[in-house]
């Protein structure tokens, strides 16, 4: 059956391969096995439900949260020939009624539905009489009361799975889950002996910036007039101060809209509308806007303001780069944002329990603000993900040009303070006291006696309040947990006071233009839009923004190779297929170009944005690995790498002559069958292109197994 999973992909979807990740999902979904995925954002998710659906006999009812996203997601898989629809509040019950009547005739193969939908009993009598053969979860932290996004609605899929007269397959899904919320995802969905995968958090095309800047309306509109032709989403913390930058954006005649709670439906639908149909280029809004958002070619997302909690930034950071392009995220963080999450914890409806967790995950979030070192580990840290890396090259932190300072003394002077002033305080009072403030409360606790005071008055009030939390964050003190945290000192905190420990921090930023494309990748743009406004979809629904630019760098001029392109399968070619050909070979006409299809070696290389050079690159720590005499396998597994992405690294280490002296163990990836029928196929065809071998070798062989073939080949 995985052989007909990997012929839908091909037909439906375009790819010729699944990801690492989504192929032990997959199999573990088509052997009938309940199965919880924790994938990030982008990660392929729907997928790994939707392909099984169209192989299973019966339905498959995917469980989705917000009923807005529905018709997008519904209308995005049926243009790709999928039979599917959704039921939920937006119906009348003659639509309704009329869908049923499809189901039960079996002309459809999914069907999404709200989870409050389960609440009405006479609904799940109608759900009872189909052959339901798979439940899809989606945002299956939803659930759990310990999560960032808990909806009480969630809890009646238990039941209503209960209810049915044949329990399904059950599958689940999410992009962020602590162990805490996994355990609960289980337990609350009633997941038996569930296959747990957990692929790897990272998204190393996504550039992670924290900016600790005084004026941040005007680096957000010079950011957004340096990329004025990218789609960004800009999230704030309140209302007021959506309008606000909403207003001062337009003011400054930039492309954008606005979506908080406080707006109409109507005005939230048709903005929605109008920033997924690239209509207009900058959303501001609330974190009500994005979760489901399949917008693919979002290049950026700006937090104005620090959100409040870990797993909601790394989901609205995921709404970027979602086609695998280079994407920034950006926080702007001010101290007065810190206030602002306490306050709305403090205003919110919550359990004292849930109050408690919520000021925990609030100061895991000032952690990350604060913390000096990789900020991409940190993240990938507090999800469970061990990383071997010091630096990912692509964060704020790794990406400073600033050198590391000692601030061992710096630290001490801050540890002798808080250890001579005996009580538990908070970060402002330690402040106070450092800084020799004659304020009332340090009179009276006469803190003004210690040795310590005013011993860094000459350092202002916000660079000691920054100090002394990035302390916190590198686990040098720690912070009491609640409303109003105090700081203590910890096992570090006395080495450092012994002078056993150092303290080293980087002392930093500016950020560029996200990327630069060539006239060729801006007229398929405009194809592109011309086309989804005559059929009424989003632009993206055609072709996401990485299959332009792979089309705009290997200038496919026939059928042939535009089936090469990542993400055109036989569907999409046969109905949009001669309208980019005939664009690109114009193009090349008028450039007076030669069509050179990429060489082996050349079409990784082309494809990949070129990082910078001082950046850590991925494909350095596959050599890593390498040196350490892992095989290919191993390395693919290990990383979370699909074979696309491991050759790659591969390409670029033979292109930098990193690899003259490893032997690479290509075990695994091919059998020696299959290497010999690529060899021979190569020397009757040639070996300088991928297709002409691809048409001479068995069906069961596919592209990425005939690129490790002949790399291989080269090496040896």
């Amino acid at each position: 059956m995985f052989n007909e999973a990997l012929e839908s992909l091909q037909k439906y979807y375009g790819y010729k391969e699944f990801r690492a990740a989504q192929k032990d999902v997959i199999q573990s979904i088509l052997d009938k096995k309940d199965t919880l995925a924790i994938m990030p954002t982008g990660g392929g998710k729907s997928i790994c439900y939707q392909i099984p659906a169209m192989l299973f006999e019966g339905l498959t009812i995917v469980i989705s949260p917000l009923i807005s996203l529905m018709k997008d997601q519904v209308d995005n898989i049926v243009d790709l020939g999928i039979n599917a629809s959704y039921i939920n509040s937006s119906l009348s019950n003659k639509e309704i009624y009329k869908i049923i009547d499809y189901l039960r005739a079996g002309n459809i193969k999914i069907l999404y539905l709200a989870p409050e939908r389960l609440e009405s009993e006479e609904f799940c009598q109608l759900m009872k009489t189909l052959d339901i053969s798979q439940i899809a979860i989606d945002e299956a932290h939803c659930v759990s009361q310990w999560g960032h996004d808990f909806r009480t609605s969630y809890r009646y899929i238990s039941k209503f799975i209960a209810f049915l007269p044949k329990r399904p397959l059950i599958t689940a899904f999410t992009a962020t889950a602590t162990e805490e919320v996994r355990e609960d995802i289980v337990r609350l969905i009633g997941l038996r002996s569930p296959q747990v995968f957990i692929s790897g958090f990272d998204r190393e095309n996504l550039k992670i910036n924290v900016l600790k800047i005084g004026d941040r309306l005007s680096y957000l509109i010079n950011y957004i007039a340096e990329n004025m032709e990218q789609s960004g989403i800009i999230y704030a913390a309140t209302r007021k101060e959506v309008d606000n930058i909403y207003e001062k954006l337009g003011a400054n005649n930039i492309s954008v809209s606005r979506y908080h709670a406080g707006l109409t439906d109507e005005e939230r639908r048709k903005n929605q509308e109008d920033f997924v149909y690239d209509r207009i280029n900058v959303m501001v809004a609330t974190n009500a806007f994005g979760m489901g958002i399949d917008k693919s070619n979002v290049r950026y997302v700006i937090h104005y303001n620090m959100p409040k909690n870990i797993e909601s930034y790394y989901q609205e950071i995921g709404r970027a780069g979602r086609d695998g392009g280079d994407s920034d995220c950006i926080m702007l963080f001010a101290p007065q944002d810190i206030m602002t999450q306490k306050y709305l914890i403090e205003v919110g409806v919550l359990a004292p329990d849930r109050k408690i967790n919520e000021y925990k995950k609030l100061q895991n979030m000032i952690d990350f603000v604060h913390h000096n070192g990789c900020l991409r580990k940190f993240i990938l840290n507090y999800f469970g993900e061990q990383v071997d890396y010091e630096g990912c090259g692509n964060c704020s932190s790794c990406l400073s040009e600033g050198d590391l300072v000692d601030k061992t003394l710096d630290a001490q002077k801050v540890l002798s303070c808080i250890y001579r002033m005996k009580r538990d305080f908070g970060v402002n009072t330690i402040v106070d006291v450092l800084r020799g403030s004659s304020q009332k409360k340090i009179l009276q606790y006469r803190f003004n006696e210690l040795s310590t005071y005013g011993i860094m008055k000459d350092y202002s009030k916000e660079y000691l309040s920054n100090f002394i939390n990035t302390l916190i964050s590198h686990g040098y003190i720690n912070l009491k947990e609640g409303e109003y945290p105090t700081v203590v000192l910890n096992t570090m905190s006395m080495k450092i006071l012994k002078s056993e420990e150092r303290v080293m921090f980087k002392e930093a930023v500016k950020v560029k233009k996200i990327s630069s494309d060539n006239g060729l990748f801006e007229m398929l743009r405009i194809l592109r839009k011309e086309i989804a406004s005559t059929e009424g979809v989003p632009p993206y629904f055609i072709f996401g923004d990485a299959v332009l630019r792979e089309m705009s760098i290997r200038l496919p001029v026939n059928e042939t190779q535009m089936m090469d392109i990542s993400g055109v399968g036989q569907k999409k070619l046969e109905k949009y297929g001669e309208k980019f050909i005939e664009i690109i070979s114009q193009y090349v006409k008028e450039q007076n170009r030669q069509v050179a299809w990429t060489s082996v070696k050349e079409e990784k290389t082309a494809i990949d944005t070129k990082k910078q050079d001082e950046k850590l690159k991925s494909h350095m720590i596959t050599f890593n690995m390498l040196k350490q005499n892992k095989a290919l396998k191993d390395i693919m597994k290990e990383r979370q790498l699909t074979i696309s992405t491991l050759i790659g690294h591969i390409e670029r280490c033979i292109n930098e002559d990193l690899l003259t002296e490893i032997n690479i163990d290509f075990s695994g990836l091919f059998t020696e069958e299959e290497e010999q029928e690529v060899l021979h196929a190569g020397e009757k065809v040639g070996f300088t292109r991928l297709t002409p071998i691809k048409k001479v070798v068995s069906d069961s062989i596919n592209y990425e197994v005939i690129k490790a073939v002949l790399i291989k080949k080269i090496l040896n």
